[in-house]
């Protein structure tokens, strides 16, 4: 079918650096440095504290969270109820029509 076409990158013939030659160095030994004290390691993240006010605050927060939430659910329920009983309501008032129609001729 349909194939996407993939550039080609070709070399650069204008641009070429000569290769780098590395010329080895002698290692010179220092004076021994003594390894540092050992530190003990910092906690990688705080403790949470949980006093009685923030409890407070975080059923709170839950509570409303859950009734938002509830309350949109239940909006859209009663939306889709409404929708359905109106669309019966249409489909009944349209069959009645067509059948009065047909009894006339």
């Amino acid at each position: 079918m349909l194939r996407p076409k993939i550039p080609t990158n070709p070399t650069p013939a204008g641009h070429h650096t000569p290769p780098v030659v590395v010329e080895p160095t002698a290692v010179v030994p220092s004076a021994q440095v003594p390894p540092p004290a050992p530190v003990a390691p910092a906690p990688s993240r705080p403790t949470v504290q949980l006093t009685p006010g923030t409890a407070l605050a975080l059923v709170g927060g839950g509570t409303a969270v859950v009734l938002v939430v509830g309350a949109v659910l239940v909006s859209m329920l009663l939306a889709v109820a409404i929708t359905g009983a109106s669309v019966a309501v249409c489909a009944l008032v349209i069959r009645s029509l067509v059948q009065a129609d047909a009894k006339r001729r």
